[in-house]
């Protein structure tokens, strides 16, 4: 009996995680897809590209939006009531869908800014403080885990959550309070315009 009923909670565990994943793949091509675009791929820049972004960062943004811990003015109006309902397997499976989607390129048409940005994105700006931006989101901007993928994001997003940390509405993430804090507006574009080119 109790190997049935083991065997049973098995069956019914798989297919759970089964239709968490289909439910995903319905979800994000329905309704996340009139902000993200199809398989994350954002046409705005408002609303940030999620293909190919790191799995464990999705999670734990997607989470913050349903916990209403993050506060930035997109994440209220948008996020707040998009991830209200959705449950921790959703929440996983539409990370893991996201991150097996092929990311985009985009393009920067400004070769000065996006060698300044390369600067601060490899080597930090020690005399103010700020610690490379490789030493967390990657070499090649792809991100790591928890920090996430940058390269192919829209500059423009870039640049706004970067004033987000800088200026405290987007507090969910002490680590930036501390990395933005004594960057100017230039630099902060040229970091973006770096990463994002990636």
């Amino acid at each position: 009996m109790k190997k049935l009923i083991a065997i049973t909670a098995l069956t019914l565990l798989a297919s759970g995680a089964a239709l968490a994943q289909q439910d995903a793949k319905t979800l994000a091509n329905g309704i996340c897809s009139a902000c993200h675009g199809p398989e994350g791929h954002s046409v705005s820049p408002v609303f940030p590209r999620l293909a190919g972004q790191q799995p464990a960062y999705t999670v734990l943004q997607l989470q913050a939006f349903r916990g209403h811990l993050r506060g930035d003015p997109n994440a209220q109006a948008y996020m707040w009531g998009m991830a209200s309902q959705l449950s921790d397997a959703t929440i996983n499976a539409l990370a893991d869908y996201y991150a097996a989607q092929k990311p985009v390129h985009e393009a920067v048409d400004d070769p000065a800014l996006v060698a300044e940005g390369e600067k601060i994105y490899k080597n930090g700006i020690p005399a103010q403080g700020v610690p490379a931006c490789a030493s967390c989101h990657g070499p090649n901007a792809e991100g790591q885990a928890a920090f996430p993928r940058l390269a192919g994001q829209h500059m423009e997003y870039l640049v706004a959550q970067l004033h987000g940390f800088q200026s405290g509405l987007r507090s969910n993430a002490p680590i930036m309070l501390a990395v933005v804090r004594t960057l100017s507006p230039d630099q902060i574009k040229a970091a973006a315009a770096y990463a994002a080119s990636r």
